[in-house]
């Protein structure tokens, strides 16, 4: 997550580090990768009389919760530069420290790791996916020392994909310090490797896309293809792509069985995981690589001053990720549409469940988005045993954000003439993103006020929207598009929605009922068995929908269920179905006139005849 410093330091060769100091230099085996263990070797020099405060990290670079990564290192141990064992003493869960040397020190251990996603790192025979702060011992006041790494792979036939310079040794990588180290994912495996070109002249580029599957080729080709129009639709938005550190771009995907599915932004590069191949998939992971592609602007450059530097001893909170994710998660879907990789129908349709969970979710008495962001560290995959009420009182800021950028798209587009969220987005870039000038709340706000003109509408929205929580009404925002907000089952009995597991005889409530719906209000809750409804009794799933199909809102029935053991009757009402759904006009018997088509075509791009349904 390096910044400004580096582009002081970052076109060094390997030999001009010297002037900033001894590097810090790292060797990675992998002679038991059959068991995920890699063993690992670090040299500090020029340490001087000082202790070596060794650390592990407890955050990583996009992540927001703490992660212990010092839970899977052991057989930790060091030496001076003659070869001498030195003594370590563990001084806290994540932290060794070496009090004598010699000036120098030589520390050895052992990572077990295989959790292949965008925060861990996963080692086996078939690769080494590598998150450095899951991977790297380091030293407390040696951030700033330039890195050097070298991999030495069980098979000749590995390969690295990484945003990490290469040197003239095979294997051999360096860093201009910690924080871009940090930064900067690897993945070691006999992967293929398609790029391409964007940029003319001295602003030339290369964008690679390294691909670990068990597909086959053509698949590839085909995902390449529909990638090279997702990232040309993105430098549309901006006006021109990021200057990538060593003019370079990179990929990083594991499309295996046993990854887990992710993606997680760098500087110039992006890790993308997920369990099905790429043509099971229908090429869907296109998603993931549209959003985290985004994030090269919005994130990487165009930074919240809370990220600034990265903290990985601790939590990192920002209440912007409303905009840094939520932004970005609208973008995201829009670049594919606009690159013609869906359709105008399949996107209104992904676009109207989102903003339905939106509007019925009942954790939005309970925060705004910027509230909701600072909550990151409690949900951005972290981990804890007790269960949470979230489906209650949390809303994710990635589709909260992402429907404040809605609402501020079409806002913009109709209030103001030749305006829209594209031109909001590249004035940000131009103050916050090329200047890599790390924004806060009020130079969010502040930016709307410059484009629009207009200060009070500014305030107001940031206000009402970000502040407050508040929704506006998007019928008529989406009417100006030829959209139709509408009831999805209108009409449709509903007790509430939750998640129901069947085990053949009975079903369960698997999730908490949410506030508002007749389930939560008669006094049902997680891990209750639902016996009957009404003159239904409850075997399964088909039995629920049989119940909820033959009543209407309005329905008053008995409800038979259990309840820790303890049988209850209850009176429960129905009410009516809140999921909404975004249809075209044209698919509601409505009639779009041709200013509503030009709006909805100007907005996302006309359909053509190769776009995707789905």
């Amino acid at each position: 997550m390096l910044r400004s410093i580096f582009a002081s330091i970052a076109l060094l060769t390997a030999p001009a580090y010297a002037q900033y100091g001894a590097s810090v230099d790292y060797n990675v085996s992998f002679d038991n990768a059959v068991h995920h263990e890699a063993e690992i070797t670090v040299s500090f020099n020029d340490i001087g009389e000082t202790p070596l405060d060794l650390r592990m990290s407890r955050s990583s670079p996009g992540r927001y919760a703490l992660h212990e990564f010092a839970k899977n290192i052991y057989s930790v141990k060091a030496v001076d530069s003659a070869g001498h064992d030195l003594n370590i003493t563990r001084t806290d869960p994540y932290s060794w420290q070496v009090n004598t040397h010699d000036g120098a020190v030589t520390v050895t251990y052992t990572l077990y790791a295989n959790h292949g996603d965008g925060t861990y790192s996963q080692i086996d025979l078939t690769h080494a996916h590598l998150n450095m702060p899951a991977t790297f011992m380091w030293a407390r006041g040696f951030e700033d020392r330039p890195i050097t790494v070298s991999f030495d792979p069980p098979y000749r036939n590995w390969k690295a994909a990484t945003q990490l310079r290469t040197t003239r040794r095979a294997m051999t990588f360096t860093a201009p310090n910690l924080q871009y180290f940090m930064d900067s994912p690897t993945e070691l495996s006999n992967f293929d490797m398609r790029e391409w070109q964007i940029g003319e002249g001295d602003k030339r580029q290369t964008i690679r896309l390294a691909v670990h599957h068990d597909g086959e080729e053509k698949d590839l080709d085909i995902f390449t293809e529909k990638a090279k129009k997702v990232v040309a639709e993105q430098i549309k938005i901006f006006g021109e792509a990021p200057e990538f550190d060593y003019d370079i771009y990179t990929f990083i995907a594991d499309y295996l069985p046993h990854v887990d599915g992710d993606g997680m932004e760098h500087r110039n590069s992006t890790i993308l995981t997920r369990s099905t191949s790429l043509f099971e998939d229908d090429f869907a992971q296109l998603g993931t690589l549209s959003h985290e592609f985004f994030h090269t602007w919005n994130v990487e450059r165009m930074r919240p001053a809370e990220l600034e530097p990265f903290d990985f001893s601790n939590t990192n909170p920002t209440p912007s990720l409303w905009f840094a994710e939520g932004f970005t998660r609208y973008y995201g879907r829009l670049a594919i549409r606009r690159a013609g990789e869906s359709s105008t129908e399949a996107y209104a349709t992904n676009l109207g469940r989102t903003l339905s969970h939106i509007i019925n979710a009942p954790g939005r008495k309970f925060g705004s988005p910027q509230s909701m962001s600072v909550q990151a560290a409690f949900v951005d995959a972290a981990r804890a045993v007790d269960p949470t009420n979230n489906e209650n009182i949390f809303v994710s800021y990635y589709p909260y954000g992402a429907m404040v950028a809605l609402a501020l798209d079409l806002t913009l587009r109709q209030r103001f003439e030749d305006l829209t969220l594209d031109d909001y987005m590249r004035h940000l870039w131009g103050t916050h993103g090329k200047t890599e000038l790390p924004y806060t709340h009020d130079d969010l706000r502040r930016g709307l006020a410059d484009i629009t003109g207009d200060t009070e509408f500014a305030d107001g929205f940031f206000a009402a929207y970000i502040e407050n929580g508040d929704l506006p009404d998007y019928a008529p925002l989406l009417a100006e598009a030829g959209l139709k907000l509408q009831l999805k089952n209108e009409g449709g009995a509903w007790l509430g929605s939750v998640n129901l597991k069947e085990d053949g005889k009975t079903i369960t409530i698997a999730s908490n009922t949410l506030r508002g719906s007749p389930l939560y209000e008669t006094g049902l809750s997680l891990d209750d068995e639902i016996v009957r409804i009404g003159r239904f009794k409850i075997h399964d799933t088909d039995d629920w929908e049989r119940a909820l199909k033959r009543h209407e809102p309005g329905d008053k029935v008995k409800i038979t269920y259990r309840q820790r053991g303890v049988k209850h009757v209850r009176d429960i009402t129905f009410a009516e179905d809140p999921a909404l759904e975004i249809v075209l006009f044209e698919d509601a018997d409505l009639e779009p006139t041709d200013t509503q088509i030009a709006f909805r075509n100007a907005w996302l791009g006309p359909d053509s005849d190769d776009a995707e349904n789905e």
